[in-house]
């Protein structure tokens, strides 16, 4: 598997710039818009780190406003709180350096910002409102999420995941930079890969898919599977993770998600729980589920992580993903997250009503299927598979 070299390229109105160091390029990238007056968008963690500090460094002498408390999950009511002042404060751009609910949260501030703007009308299932000028986005990530380059938006709101698309929102310029992401702890680096990971095999057999997005999987998944094998330098895998990732954000622009994502969403929104997390457990519940559904696309990804491949292709992929989290030390089951069993029958009631339900290869006939696995996933880990 070929390694990754820095690249920088132009994709659906977004430059990407892949590079060592190239965070110290941000008081550059925003001379180059014409902009003076950003708003930064970070989380606290971050905010207090050295790497934080220096992005705000490279803001000297610009009219810039901070928003550093952005939640978990992002949230409608802190972006709605912050609105009035930002306002008056009138941005040039957006700069957002983190996670995905970082990313999130720059992409619905730029929806909600434009004066008459509201944010319910890019909801997913509207009819998309009429195009108008946006504030560009300059993203920094520094987790294998993807947000950066996706139109998509997920924001918690009163205990939900709200799901919002707009085809312009995408980060007009997006720095990867793998020294940035240098400070984030290993396990959640880590838990932020298996969403990558999830994102390429629900895009393989998404029912959106497209050569195209498969493409892309299969291309990222040969990357993680180099990045998260034992004997990987630490920093040769960061890099290796981010580039993964930044390909899974496409295939999930492309061919959307599944079942499994919309199982994620509901948990981490309605219970507060880390998104990586979350995958880390449902993963291979849902692999295994859809395996006799999507044969052909796990026989596929089995080949693309140097597996076994045709009809065991499902097995291999599945049990990938369990010796990742048996290897990495990464979350095995609901009851390790804290949730609490009584919640299992309202998780699987609201992840109905996910977009991400219809998508799925496999049907998913009503809310016993759900609650089926989300019993698999709250008990002891699951083992390998001898199927």
């Amino acid at each position: 598997m070929l390694g990754s070299p820095d690249f920088d390229y132009h994709l659906y109105g977004t430059r990407v710039r892949f590079a060592q160091g190239c965070a110290a390029k941000l008081a550059e990238t925003l001379a180059a818009l014409g902009c003076r007056r950003p708003v930064l968008l970070m989380q606290r963690r971050l905010a207090a780190s050295p790497a934080g500090l220096a992005l705000r460094a490279q803001l000297a002498g610009l009219a810039a406003a901070v928003l550093d408390g952005v939640p978990e999950h992002g949230s409608v009511a802190y972006l709605e709180a912050a609105l009035a002042d930002l306002r008056v404060h009138q941005p040039d751009v957006i700069v957002a350096a983190g996670g995905g609910s970082v990313a999130d949260s720059a992409k619905a501030l730029a929806l909600m910002l434009p004066a008459g703007a509201n944010l319910a009308a890019y909801a997913v299932g509207q009819p998309a409102p009429p195009r108008r000028a946006l504030l560009p986005i300059v993203s920094l990530p520094t987790t294998a999420a993807a947000a950066e380059v996706t139109p998509s938006i997920g924001l918690a709101e009163e205990g939900r995941k709200r799901l919002f698309w707009c085809r312009d929102v995408a980060a007009t310029e997006v720095l990867i930079d793998p020294d940035l992401a240098a400070g984030l702890p290993r396990e959640r680096l880590l838990a932020t890969a298996v969403n990558g990971i999830a994102h390429d095999l629900e895009g393989l057999y998404s029912r959106q898919r497209s050569p195209v997005s498969d493409a892309l999987a299969l291309h990222s998944l040969g990357l993680f599977a180099v990045a998260l094998a034992p004997d990987t330098d630490p920093a040769a895998a960061r890099r290796q993770i981010l580039a993964a990732a930044h390909l899974s954000g496409m295939v999930l622009s492309m061919a959307r998600t599944c079942l499994h994502h919309a199982i994620c969403h509901v948990i981490g929104a309605r219970h507060g729980l880390a998104h990586g997390a979350v995958n880390c457990v449902m993963l291979p519940h849902v692999l295994r589920f859809n395996a006799p559904a999507a044969p052909q696309a796990l026989a596929a990804a089995a080949q693309a992580i140097g597996r076994a491949s045709g009809a065991q292709g499902g097995v291999a992929a599945h049990d990938w993903v369990i010796g990742l989290r048996e290897a990495h030390g990464l979350p095995v089951s609901l009851r390790a997250l804290g949730l609490a069993a009584a919640n299992l029958p309202e998780i699987a009631r609201l992840c109905m009503h996910e977009r991400g339900v219809a998508l799925n290869p496999r049907a998913v006939p009503d809310a016993d299927t759900v609650l089926h696995l989300l019993e698999q996933a709250y008990g002891p880990a699951l083992s390998r598979s001898t199927a």
